[in-house]
């Protein structure tokens, strides 16, 4: 069984029930249709000569016709190829030497990208989607009636390979095989409630194949996604609305905005059942600005990774009265409790260093009791058990017993109910003359403050300098400062507006942070 054989199956189940609805592009799809479409685009490749294991770099939006070609490239065999366009040439050449694509499917924008990279001009098959370019060969230009009705995909075989941006050494490679992700989606729809015949907004492709697999509508928003942080909240309200949307998931930078026109608006979304958010730190603020949101949806955090989703999740009613003043004390952010399909351990924060192979009575000796912060560590079906070339295995993986360990870089704890709170990353943590700390907890005790927007705390020139994203006022700085006196912060400053990451427009970015602050 792979994830392409769950749509098959879907459209057998449910071949009437629409699986994606494309406002942009004007394209609606049920399952039967998806499926006749997949099987005639990977037709459609095998006639091209793509095989088995051969990788296709995809520049492609999220949109029908993605889901379209990424089924039917694993439909053949082949692997889904994809990544950061905006990462810069020499991001582009190492990735593409580490696994050399034989096709380019890429939006007509995104092949003039072959202009300053030597990799993307070698690769064989260049493909465009949306019109033609000299070169290239139209997306399904002289397509037949013929269709792939056999799926040449096996479990253990690679199916999506994604890199991290390589910005502190060489790009590490996520491969995802085929049974790989048929467990995640085995973990992610208990996490998320998938239940077929919902409505969902969905703004992560992860998302969206769990979706596809769960007999789920997705909607895909009419939005620049690129920049979750700025899209047009107005256009997707309406498509809310319109399209008969219950359920969203998404990233907090877009839930932002969908807050803000509500505000505007002076309205609500009433017919939303449930709202999942992720990808950046989740705070109590914003489950209460999204139950205000949506009165009648469930609200619920999750906590993952690239190399694990999901790990955990928390409900807003989940909070409990006295998580707060935890917060205000240094404790960090409330994640909830590990999801069942996972195992989870807090370590001894040996962060920096290899681990290698443990015996279960080393192991046991590392792991630590409830309420200390250490490393989080996980394993299970849905986790990745290394990297392309084994690059990157040493600092984040470990064996108990031959059992491989993820090492997430995230620190945190286990409190005495078995609930997980996140202190941020391990490598984040100061040690200086005044003791061992973790930032994070610093930043969640001053988001506490409704008028503290976002907040970040650095080790500069020796100084623990906390930075806060706000109106500068000596009230609020003194008031800030007694809360967060415990840390011992050597300096507070304002900023208009703190740099955040380009993919989820949420998450501080510490380098850049650096940089303005030394400037």
């Amino acid at each position: 069984m792979t994830i392409g054989d769950k749509l098959t199956e879907r459209a057998r189940l449910q071949p009437g029930a629409v699986a994606l609805l494309d406002d942009a592009a004007g394209r609606t799809l049920t399952y039967a249709q998806l499926d006749d479409e997949v099987a005639k685009a990977a037709a459609w490749w095998r006639a091209r000569g793509l095989k088995r294991g051969e990788a296709v770099l995809v520049f492609v939006p999220m949109s029908a016709d993605l889901y379209v070609a990424l089924l039917a490239i694993f439909r053949v065999g082949a692997v889904a190829l994809f990544l950061d366009p905006s990462a810069g040439k020499e991001h582009l050449e190492r990735c593409c030497g580490r696994w050399p694509p034989a096709a380019l499917l890429a939006i007509q924008k995104a092949h003039l990208l072959r202009l300053r990279s030597r990799g993307l001009r070698a690769i064989p098959l260049k493909v465009t989607t949306g019109g033609w370019l000299p070169g290239t060969t139209r997306w399904l230009a002289g397509a037949t009636k013929e269709r792939a009705t056999t799926n040449d995909a096996q479990p253990g075989d690679a199916a999506l390979v994604t890199f991290t941006s390589g910005s502190t050494g060489v790009p590490k490679g996520a491969v995802r095989t085929q049974e790989f992700l048929l467990a995640q989606y085995r973990a992610l729809a208990p996490s998320i409630a998938l239940e077929p015949g919902e409505v969902d907004l969905a703004t992560l492709p992860v998302f969206t194949l769990a979706n596809l697999a769960a007999g789920v509508t997705t909607v895909i928003p009419d939005a620049d996604l690129r920049r979750p942080g700025a899209v047009d909240a107005a256009r997707v309200w309406s498509q809310i609305k319109r399209r008969g949307v219950n359920r969203i998931t998404a990233s907090p930078a877009f839930f932002e905005r969908l807050i803000e026109e509500g505000r505007r608006r002076g309205a609500a979304l009433g017919g939303l059942k449930k709202l999942y958010t992720g990808g950046a730190p989740v705070f109590p603020r914003l489950l209460e600005a999204l139950r205000a949101l949506a009165p009648n949806a469930e609200v619920v955090a999750v906590y993952g990774s690239t190399e694990a989703e999901p790990i955990a999740h928390v409900g807003a009613h989940e909070i409990e009265a006295d998580d707060p003043a935890a917060m205000r004390c240094g404790r960090g952010l409330p994640a909830g409790v590990p999801v069942d399909e996972v195992r989870l351990r807090v370590v001894r924060d040996r962060w920096g260093g290899a681990r290698g192979a443990l015996s279960a009575e080393a192991y046991a000796a590392e792991c630590l009791p409830a309420g200390e912060i250490g490393e989080i560590v996980v394993a299970g079906d849905h986790v990745l058990p290394g990297y392309l070339g084994g690059i990157g295995d040493e600092e984040t993986k470990f064996r108990v017993d031959g059992e491989v360990w993820h090492r997430t870089g995230d620190a945190g704890l286990l409190d005495e109910h078995g609930r997980l709170w996140l202190a941020g990353r391990c490598a984040a943590r100061i040690e200086d003359e005044k003791g061992v700390i973790y930032p994070f907890g610093v930043e969640c005790a001053a988001m506490m403050f409704p008028a503290v927007r976002r907040a970040a705390m650095v080790a500069l020139a020796g100084r623990r300098v906390l930075v806060l994203e706000a109106d500068r006022d000596e009230r609020l700085a003194a008031e800030v400062a007694a809360a967060v006196a415990w840390a011992r912060v050597d300096e507070m400053r304002f900023m208009v507006s703190l740099p955040v990451d380009k993919r989820h427009n949420a998450k501080i970015d510490y380098p850049a942070l650096r940089r303005l602050l030394g400037a």
